[in-house]
């Protein structure tokens, strides 16, 4: 198996209006995610967290711990959450083992050690995405299927964002310290997401994209309100949006992504200073 991993500084918005179009994707885009036989994994600056993969094939594959994290094992002071986007798996953590078909999630407490995960089948693999957050307490590992999790519809077709939200690792489906994670789906003739956009200084998150059709793209906005910047997505690509920044999207098609972070201060999910579409700039 095969760990690779990449540290994010942290940026200032100020320097940020000063980026050009490479300089914007190699600070904020993640887009080595889901290889196959690989863990793969970005450490930010931004609340210390992890985004990453884990994509096992021919051999199953073992979460590591990584240099920046100065730990014995990946998990010794943090919390994990992990989505199968992919086909049946396994997550085996200490010895125990949990089922993870397509859409389901599971929430890894700190202090366990050894976190295994494995496909059903080579021919379709699991597809694990990864988020991780440093954590204060050890709460109990939960699975979360897809009828556990809390369902908002969101949005209208007359403003091209009607969408369904599904909250995955929240507090208030699972006990967990800082880490919050969920997927939102865009319906049929749906291409924005997070509109009106939004900042909340307290918290940064990431957005991870999926379910982009072949020969589609989706155009991630960043930034402050009235400076805002773009970064065009691929399928399986991910993006580190700051507590400064805005982070709304527009596809040429409908699409979903992972939402995940929000380790600061809270974990109040309305936890959002709205910004006005006409006063964006």
């Amino acid at each position: 198996m095969k760990t690779n991993y990449e540290v994010r500084y942290a940026a200032s918005p100020q320097d940020v209006k000063s980026y050009d179009t490479t300089r914007l994707r190699d600070e904020f885009l993640i887009d080595n995610l889901m290889s196959p036989d690989e863990v793969n994994l970005v450490y930010s600056h931004y609340d210390r967290f992890i985004s990453g993969s884990a994509v096992p094939v021919k051999e199953a594959l073992t979460l590591e711990a990584i240099d920046p994290l100065k730990a014995d094992y990946f998990l010794e002071r943090r919390e994990l959450g992990i989505i199968n986007i992919g086909g049946s798996g396994t997550v085996t953590v200490d010895g125990t083992v949990y089922e993870l078909d397509n859409r389901e999630a599971l929430y890894v407490g700190k202090g366990n050690k050894e976190v295994v995960f494995a496909s059903k089948s080579a021919n379709e693999p699991a597809l694990f995405y990864l988020n991780s957050t440093p954590a204060h307490k050890a709460y109990p590992n939960k699975k979360i299927g897809i009828n556990d999790v809390e369902v908002v519809q969101l949005g209208a077709p007359e403003t091209a964002n009607a969408r369904t939200l599904r909250k995955y690792i929240v507090n208030s489906v699972v006990d967990v310290c800082q880490l919050q994670m969920g997927m939102t789906e865009l319906k049929p003739g749906s291409v924005w997401n997070t509109m009106p956009a939004h900042v909340h200084d307290r918290r940064m998150e990431v957005y991870f994209y999926f379910d982009v059709p072949a020969e589609q793209s989706v155009c991630h906005f960043m930034g402050q309100p009235q400076e805002t910047r773009h970064i065009w997505m691929q399928n399986n690509q991910a993006v580190i949006s700051p507590a400064w920044s805005v982070h709304s999207g527009s596809g040429t098609s409908n699409y979903t992504f992972i939402w995940g972070g929000m380790a600061g201060e809270n974990l109040d999910y309305g936890d959002m200073d709205h910004c006005k579409i006409t006063e964006l700039k």
